[in-house]
């Protein structure tokens, strides 16, 4: 009898190489060792890829964070794996790692006025006329966007209460932060600025998405509405 010959990558369905995998349903839809596969590129006589990449995962008792961990040397112990395959998986881990630690730092957890006046202090320094900003918070008060609504004179800047929430809800906040600055260095609110906290107060319990605070910018330093009771 002709002995069967093995199931090879080449012989899968479109749908399952992981290259083709990845453009018809998009990452996400990849496992771990499919991923890894498309880093290695090719398996070894005894083993696809993807078997490859599990025999790894294995090892490393399927936790990435111990695979990340793993040198040159211990990757390249498994049969099939050579240095060149180890570097590209740690380049990519390492990849993985400088951007969680980039999405870090570019979302701060804003939970008191000090916080908003220095996450605010390099737009808002100096400027010679007002703006009105918009801080966009998750769930845990870490930052999601922060956006200029509005530009105004050395007085004055116009706030459209539909701007504001249109931007929060594009990007699902469930709280924001108002802050403008002063140019002229008061920290005292004007009427204007009151009538504008209570407007959006009124308009996000309606859309349920919390008005934190409003911060009044100087050079000097900053007024912050829930820092005086009035939220």
């Amino acid at each position: 009898m002709e002995k069967a010959k093995r199931l090879t990558l080449h012989n899968w369905a479109d749908e399952d190489k992981p290259r083709e995998k990845l453009i018809l349903k998009g990452k996400s839809a990849l496992s771990d060792a499919e991923l890894i596969s498309i880093l290695f590129g090719t398996g070894t006589k005894e083993k696809t890829v993807v078997e490859l990449a599990k025999e790894l995962l294995f090892l490393a008792k399927n936790d990435l964070s111990v695979l990340a961990s793993m040198s040159i040397n211990e990757l390249t112990k498994v049969k099939g794996i050579g240095e060149a395959k180890a570097i590209s998986l740690i380049s990519a881990l390492e990849l993985g790692r400088r951007r969680k630690e980039v999405l870090f730092e570019k979302k701060p957890i804003i939970n008191s006025s000090s916080k908003v006046y220095e996450v605010m202090n390099s737009h808002l320094y100096d400027l010679p006329y007002e703006e009105l900003w918009l801080i966009c918070l998750s769930n845990q008060k870490s930052l999601i966007q922060k956006s200029c609504i509005s530009k105004g004179g050395l007085n004055a800047t116009i706030a459209d209460v539909r701007i504001i929430f249109k931007n929060a809800l594009e990007c699902n906040s469930s709280a924001i932060i108002l802050v403008h600055n002063h140019p002229s260095g008061t920290l005292n609110p004007s009427n204007e600025d009151k009538n504008l906290t209570e407007k959006v107060k009124n308009a996000g319990k309606v859309m349920q998405i919390n008005l934190d605070d409003h911060l009044i910018f100087t050079n000097s330093g900053y007024y912050s509405f829930a820092d005086e009771g009035i939220l």
